[in-house]
């Protein structure tokens, strides 16, 4: 693995611009660190951070000028990859019927600059879902094939974050072209560069970056380290599959939907789900028909409705699907946890439930219930 060192971003970002990618990153819009495209490398957030709580959310400003030294926003990357509205196919009436067009498929040559270890996860958990089985989502395999990832090591969690408990950072796993360690100075910021792929090697060719020297790379990796022991949140992951499958009938459910709004919030920020539906329109004439594919959440009383009525009509069953799925049968489908332990669902939870504590209390109620 090739390690470089940058004093800044400038060459990186005109680099990829200079590569055709449209570079997406973080900045600050509207009181919070949002994901856009950015028309110049200054508009990262720099020095600034965050603080978070179930329910809460502030900018802060920070004592140097680090652009990534905040935890995970209201947004993740599924934005620009699981487009939220998708056009699926239009048709129109013809003198023999209809004829039908699929809608061609949005590319995109995007480089997300700035994806956290849990996200870069979680892009990968997205992947499995959308395009490693027979049916494929065809705009988001067209938008990942052309996607660049700049993924940048987390030095600073913030208070809801549990990744390590997840197995999903702060070091960022595989999956990046390129990788980003962030180191604060009195007057300066330097970045260490891991090359992940071919596509990054090229990319770091076209900038004059020299190789990082070991002390600098040993204070980089100390750095990552350290940020595993501050973590704002811890989720026993072991056991947690059969815990949701044991717990059905747990009075916690009732505890907990007695303050669930059933918005929606927590599916609309996570990075993983995917849920969709599919609505018809056409036009006043009758004359021009379109599908579109948009996104939806197990929360929407209509998501489960069947002939007959509702599969899950209470809050209560919406949330116990939502978190048994995440936790517990997602490894049934797809092999391995829909959570990555960003904790943005308990930040924008406009309650404040937090799914770490929901856990804790099903745990101990389960084994209350088994030492009875």
């Amino acid at each position: 693995m090739n390690t470089l060192e940058l004093t800044g971003l400038g060459p990186l970002y005109d680099a990829l611009r200079r590569a055709g990618y449209t570079v997406i990153g973080p900045t600050v819009r509207d009181d919070a660190i949002v994901l856009a495209e950015l028309d110049s490398i200054d508009h990262l957030p720099y020095g600034w951070g965050v603080r978070l709580a179930p329910g809460g959310y502030r900018l802060r400003r920070r004592d140097d000028g680090a652009a990534f030294a905040h935890a995970a926003g209201p947004q993740s990357w599924k934005p620009f990859l699981h487009r939220p509205r998708v056009k699926v196919w239009e048709a129109d009436r013809t003198d023999d019927g209809f004829e039908v067009k699929d809608a061609a498929p949005e590319p995109g040559r995007l480089a997300l600059l700035g994806v956290r270890p849990c996200d870069l996860r979680a892009i990968a958990i997205q992947d499995r879902v959308l395009t490693g089985g027979r049916h494929v989502d065809p705009s988001y395999a067209a938008r990942r094939d052309g996607a660049f990832i700049v993924a940048v090591n987390c030095t600073e969690p913030g208070e809801t974050c549990f990744c390590v408990s997840m197995g999903t950072g702060p070091q960022a796993g595989p999956g990046y072209d390129l990788s980003l360690t962030e180191l604060t100075g009195e007057d300066s910021l330097r970045y260490v560069v891991d090359v992940g792929t071919e596509a990054g090697a090229r990319v770091m060719g076209d900038i004059q970056a020299g190789p990082a020297e070991p002390a600098v790379v040993d204070r980089a990796r100390a750095e990552v380290t350290a940020a595993a022991d501050r973590m704002g949140r811890e989720m026993p992951a072991l056991g947690l599959r059969d815990l949701m499958a044991g717990s059905l009938e747990a009075e916690r459910w009732d505890e907990v939907a007695e303050r669930c709004l059933s918005c929606g919030n927590c599916t609309m920020v996570c990075p993983t789900c995917f849920c969709t539906r599919v609505t018809d329109t056409t036009d006043l004439t009758g004359d021009h028909a379109e599908r579109w594919q948009l996104w939806d959440s197990c929360f929407d009383l209509d998501y489960s409705h069947l002939h007959g009525g509702d599969v899950r009509s209470s809050p209560k069953s919406r949330y116990r699907q939502w978190l048994t799925h995440k936790l517990g049968t997602w490894h049934d489908q797809f092999g391995s946890s829909g959570c990555v332990g960003c904790g943005r669902c308990i930040v924008w939870c406009p309650v404040g439930i937090d799914l770490t504590v929901e856990v804790a209390a099903l745990r101990a109620e389960t084994a209350q219930d088994g030492a009875g």
